[in-house]
C-alpha cells in the first residue's frame, strides 16, 4: 500500500482477485478485525474505484482501493505530556477543546505532538484498556487547523458506543465558519458526495461516486466582504465543510488549499493582513452534543471562538 498524509491506496494484484474486500483489507491493516473493517466499509471510508461498495464485494485485478487513513489504527506512537484544554471528563470519556495547529492522529510524516499522543499520556489509556494502545480513544476527527470540541473515549466499549452514535448520525456537531463573499440565501443544505482529488492527494473534491456528505448552513452575521455561518454536519467526511463551501463558491477564509488564492484578492489591507496573522483558516467546532454511553444523559457542550478568530472579526 502507498501512504500519504490522508489515505492508504493499493492496486489489487491478479493473485488477489476474487477475495472479499473485508478479508483483503484484514490481511493488510494490522490491528483491525473483519467486523470492524466491515463497519469502516459500511461508513463509506473505503472506496473501490472511487465508489462505495459492500464488505462482500470481491476485488478484481487492478481495482484501486482507497482507505481513509484517519480511520485506521495508528501504531508505534509514544504518550506525550502535552497540555490539553479539558472541557469535561469522567471515568468513561472526555471532551477536549482542541487548539488550531494540533494534528489529531499520528500519521505519515507526523509521529509526535498530536492529540492522540497527548490523551494517551493524560488519561493513561493503555492502562485502562490495552486495546486502545493502537487507537487511543479517538472517536471522530478535526482538521489540524480547525479548533474546538472533540470527544474521546477512555475504554473500548465507550469507543464502540460513541462510534455507533456517529454512524447513526445522532451526534450533533455545529461549526462556525467565515467564508468569502455574501451568500444569496439565509440558509441551505449542501448534499454533495466527497471523494479524493486524484491530481492532488492532499485535497478532496465533490465527486459523483464519492462518500455521501451533508452540510446544513445558516447565516449568523453578514460583513461587507464576508459571511459568518453556523454549519451543522450530518456526516464527517475529510475536509467536508471546507470542500462544500468551496463548492458553492464561498470558500473558508484562510483556507489556502481550497480558496484558490481568494485571500489575496481581499482589497482591505487590514483584513488581508489579518488573514495572514491568523495563521489558520476560520473554522471552529463550536457545539457538540451526544448521549452518554453509560448514563444515557444527553450531553451538550459549547466552546466560544478562540481569540485569533474574534480578533479577526473585529477587523472587518
Amino acid at each position: 500500500m502507498d501512504r500519504d498524509q490522508d489515505s492508504l491506496n493499493v492496486i489489487v494484484a491478479a493473485d488477489d482477485a476474487g477475495t472479499r474486500l473485508d478479508a483483503y483489507l484484514a490481511e493488510r491493516i494490522d490491528g483491525w478485525s473483519r467486523s470492524r473493517l466491515q463497519t469502516l466499509i459500511g461508513d463509506e471510508d473505503v472506496l473501490v474505484n472511487d465508489t462505495a461498495v459492500k464488505p462482500s464485494y470481491r476485488v478484481r485485478a487492478n481495482d484501486e482501493v482507497d482507505v481513509d487513513l484517519v480511520e485506521v489504527a495508528v501504531v508505534n506512537f509514544e504518550p506525550e505530556d502535552i497540555a490539553l484544554d479539558i472541557v469535561f471528563e469522567d471515568e468513561y470519556l472526555a471532551v477536549i477543546n482542541k487548539s488550531a495547529g494540533m494534528v489529531v492522529h499520528p500519521g505519515a510524516g507526523v509521529q509526535s505532538g498530536t492529540l492522540a499522543n497527548a490523551i494517551a499520556h493524560h488519561f493513561s489509556l493503555a492502562a485502562n484498556d490495552p486495546s486502545l494502545v493502537a487507537r487511543p480513544g479517538i472517536v471522530h476527527r478535526l482538521d489540524k487547523d480547525t479548533s474546538g470540541l472533540i470527544v474521546i473515549a477512555k475504554d473500548e466499549k465507550t469507543h464502540e458506543l460513541l462510534s455507533e452514535q456517529f454512524r447513526e448520525r445522532t451526534v450533533y456537531k455545529s461549526y462556525v465558519a467565515l467564508v468569502h463573499g455574501a451568500t444569496e440565501r439565509k440558509s441551505a443544505t449542501i448534499e454533495a458526495p466527497i471523494g479524493r482529488n486524484k491530481h492532488n492527494r492532499l485535497r478532496m473534491k465533490v465527486a459523483t461516486h464519492g462518500r455521501s456528505a451533508i452540510s446544513i448552513w445558516r447565516v449568523r452575521k453578514r460583513y461587507e466582504k464576508f459571511t459568518l455561518l453556523d454549519v451543522e454536519i450530518k456526516t464527517g467526511r475529510t475536509h467536508q465543510i471546507r470542500v462544500h463551501m468551496a463548492y458553492i463558491n464561498h470558500p473558508i477564509v484562510g483556507d489556502e488549499i481550497y480558496n484558490e488564492g481568494r485571500d489575496n484578492t481581499v482589497m482591505d489591507s487590514y483584513a488581508r493582513n489579518g488573514i495572514a496573522s491568523m495563521k489558520r483558516f476560520f473554522l471552529h467546532a463550536e457545539k457538540l452534543s451526544f448521549t452518554h454511553p453509560k448514563t444515557g444523559e444527553r450531553m451538550k457542550f459549547a466552546q466560544p471562538l478562540p481569540s485569533e478568530l474574534t480578533g479577526f472579526l473585529s477587523l472587518i
